[in-house]
């Protein structure tokens, strides 16, 4: 089965990172989210992990009515999580796996290991009327055992690939044929850059491509220039001409 069209998920979580440094309220997730959804994104991620590091619960709250393309939430197989999900009722939850002391998701979710948990974690989504997806290692018993829990689509962990993309590609590809040979929507990311992205996104099977942190590092590098213009701008027009022109 072939994806038609390759849709883009931008992940905001870096977004809140950079507000949190200040426990400010700027820069806005759900403002970034608008930009995003303008530039062309078709849907937004956001992830709100148990220590609550970067998105908050009241961004979840604001994405969930300022979102105007598709939300998907990530988060950890627990119960406080899931319960947060049913209330907020973003179109789509990916459950991944969480460890406090991580810096990133360092792979994917152990559906095998923990099936019962991810089990009933999906069932509660799914009777809620949310669209599940499970965040896991291209691996051909982690896709079957997916297809088994009853998830709609998995997302592929390309961190592996991300840093070694000669062996790290033929292990997406086979597990994407897996999966869409099985009816599940098929889905990745994790480390991925414009500088590697074309291997993965030429994969057939793959529909959706979730994206974070390098968008918000480029971001920093080329949307700097325009912010420093801006900001010249508004203090020359809080000036007179005449004042302008003497300094």
């Amino acid at each position: 089965m072939r994806a038609i069209y390759q849709r883009l998920y931008v992940n905001i979580d870096h977004i809140a990172t950079l507000r949190q440094a200040r426990r400010g309220s700027e820069p806005d997730p759900a403002e970034a989210a608008a930009i995003c959804e303008a530039a062309g994104a078709d849907g937004i991620t956001a992830h709100l992990r148990e220590d609550r590091r970067h998105i908050q619960d009241t961004d979840i709250e604001s994405l969930a009515t300022a979102v105007r393309t598709f939300l998907n939430l990530e988060t950890a197989c627990v119960d406080e999580m899931i319960g947060i999900a049913l209330r907020v009722r973003p179109q789509q939850v990916t459950l991944v796996p969480e460890k406090r002391e991580e810096i990133t998701t360092e792979g994917g979710l152990d559906v095998i290991g923990e099936r019962a948990r991810v089990s009933k974690a999906v069932e509660r989504l799914r009777g809620g009327g949310i669209r599940v997806s499970l965040f896991i290692d291209p691996l051909r018993e982690a896709v079957a055992a997916s297809k088994e829990l009853g998830a709609e689509a998995i997302e592929l962990h390309t961190g592996r690939y991300a840093n070694d993309p000669v062996r790290g590609i033929e292990p997406l590809r086979a597990a994407s044929r897996e999966a869409a040979d099985l009816g599940l929507a098929v889905h990745a990311g994790h480390g991925l850059a414009v500088r590697n992205i074309a291997p993965v996104a030429a994969i057939p099977e793959i529909e959706e491509l979730n994206i974070g942190h390098s968008i918000v590092s480029r971001a920093v590098m080329i949307g700097l220039a325009q912010a420093v213009r801006e900001i010249r701008e508004a203090i020359d027009a809080a000036r007179s001409p005449a004042e302008i022109s003497r300094s």
